[in-house]
């Protein structure tokens, strides 16, 4: 199968709340011959049932700090229920899916990262078994991955799912990793008013980092991306998931949310 291909992740609140017409996407773009590779996240479920659990969780630059009670918990609903809530969606409007983790069959091996004795069990991604995930698309079907990481002896790793996705976008070769999300794109304030930027250099995003224009959640995002690029992948689209039709414009061209690209640009001064 040498079919079109693209790596779209999308955070599993936002997925949640999208209606069956951006599913309806999905299905029309896998049944017109191009294949959509889905890493998905569960952040605001897993909080939620923390909560529910008596579990304390809490975020250092952006990643959740990972006990191995904390593990559970974010495997049995990243690979549990969100990865199979997904499913049933895609399967409900006509698409063909399979889910998947992380775990299964080694799809993401991973180490700890740097700081894992302050976030514990959160992983970096080592490899990514691209021969998994050709094989199911190989059978017709839409994978689904839940960024849940294992190393050689058996330990699990929460993944953030932007990381994720950026390393399976790196290690298949696709030219374009979609992030969809519940915000328009990376914004900024200018001459006083706020605005989506419509490129954005690697550059850039590190001036913005450290201006304080990009925080929280989206810095790993934009970490992700850039490593995404370093690994190949030619550009990342940042764009809101309840924008109409925005997998088919995206498809098509269409200028949508923010591109972030290696090559230095000049930022637009007006909204689009």
């Amino acid at each position: 199968m040498n079919a079109t291909r693209f790596v779209m992740k999308c955070g599993g609140s936002t997925l949640a709340d999208l209606p069956d017409a951006f599913y309806e996407q999905l299905r029309d773009i896998q049944l017109a011959g191009t294949v959509p590779i889905i890493v998905h996240g569960g952040g605001p479920a897993i909080s939620e049932t923390l909560q529910k659990l008596g579990i304390e969780t809490e975020f250092v630059n952006g990643l959740r700090k990972t006990s191995e009670e904390v593990l559970d918990v974010v495997e049995m609903v990243l690979a549990g229920g969100m990865n199979k809530q997904i499913v049933r969606r895609l399967h409900r409007v006509g698409a063909s899916a399979i889910g998947l983790s992380g775990t299964d069959g080694q799809l993401i091996t991973a180490q700890p990262v740097a700081q894992a004795d302050e976030i514990g069990f959160v992983g970096d991604v080592v490899g990514i078994d691209a021969n998994l995930i050709e094989g199911v698309l190989n059978m017709g079907y839409m994978p689904v991955i839940a960024p849940i990481g294992i190393d050689g002896a058996g330990q699990r790793y929460n993944i953030n799912a932007d990381t994720a996705a950026g390393a399976v976008a790196a290690h298949l070769g696709v030219e374009r990793l979609l992030v969809i999300t519940d915000v328009p794109g990376i914004m900024k304030v200018v001459e006083g008013e706020k605005i989506v930027l419509p490129v954005v250099s690697t550059e850039q995003i590190e001036a913005m980092i450290a201006g304080g224009d990009i925080y929280g959640g989206m810095i790993p995002k934009v970490r992700a991306a850039m490593k995404c690029l370093d690994g190949g992948v030619a550009e990342v689209v940042i764009a809101q998931g309840s924008e109409p039709n925005v997998l088919k414009r995206l498809a098509a061209g269409e200028a949508l949310g923010t591109r972030i690209v290696r090559a230095t640009v000049h930022t637009a001064s007006s909204p689009r």
